[in-house]
């Protein structure tokens, strides 16, 4: 699998890939990527469903918010995008925002798929998080390694290769911005989980150690439609390195959901 560069429409100022047709799904990256890492998922959704994937807000091809930057203004930009019922998957900061879309625009999420996503991080993770925004914050570029470390290993691969890529291409401002948001936030609240009317998909890696098994549960038995999806041998970057259990998990949902 090689995660290229695919073309990209302006919509509402953000870059977007947009494929296929029909009922939509909307598919959000995590922080300092692009659109580009759902490249595995779009072929086989677009055969089903109209695909919208944007570049984040300051990331790829996409503009930066004006001013100062919270988790609500990442989701106004991109809720903008749907018009009607939309299945929201989103990946790390992604699944943030596809969360909080779902809670604060509940008529327009037909279902919402929370991939890797975060809730109550113990304190040491808090203190991790927050050290590496501030670090960032004195960067006069990021240092990719260490991150790449944390989610595929030091073996080499494509997936690597193309996130090590989109790292250290992204704009630092972009990049900044949203990574400071993403460690401020401590995952959706227990009232935003337990007001989803949707159909709501938890899934992370059982190898993952920031965005556990743990974490998902806790927020599929909150949420009243909840569920649980564990790919055991997963971590943090399991829509590129487990591909196809995740493309067949979106499509499988995004199916029941439309």
């Amino acid at each position: 699998m090689i995660w290229t560069t695919r073309p990209r429409s302006d919509q509402g100022g953000l870059a977007c890939i947009k494929e296929g047709e029909g009922p939509r799904v909307l598919l959000l990256h995590g922080v300092g990527l692009q659109a580009d890492a759902w490249a595995a998922q779009v072929p086989d959704l677009a055969s089903h469903f109209q695909v919208i994937a944007p570049d984040m807000p300051g990331h790829g091809h996409s503009g930066h918010l004006e001013g100062p930057a919270d988790l609500p203004d990442y989701s106004d930009a991109v809720a903008q995008l749907l018009d009607g019922p939309t299945v929201v998957a989103g990946h790390s900061m992604g699944a943030m925002i596809a969360l909080d879309i779902a809670a604060r625009y509940p008529e327009l999420v037909a279902g919402v798929a929370a991939l890797n996503a975060i809730y109550r991080r113990s304190d040491a993770a808090k203190q991790a998080v927050l050290l590496r925004a501030e670090k960032l914050r004195s960067d006069t570029g990021p240092n990719p390694e260490p991150t790449l470390d944390r989610w595929f290993g030091t073996e080499p691969s494509e997936a690597r290769s193309a996130c090590e890529a989109w790292l250290r291409g992204a704009d630092l401002h972009g990049y900044r911005t949203a990574y400071e948001v993403f460690a401020r936030e401590d995952g959706p609240s227990d009232r935003a989980l337990m007001s989803l009317k949707c159909p709501a998909l938890f899934m992370t890696g059982g190898l993952e150690p920031n965005s556990t098994p743990a974490m998902s549960q806790a927020m599929a038995a909150l949420a009243p439609k909840g569920r649980v999806m564990v790919v055991e041998d997963a971590a943090h970057m399991m829509p590129m390195t487990h591909h196809d259990e995740v493309t067949r998990a979106l499509l499988a949902f995004a199916t029941e959901c439309h």
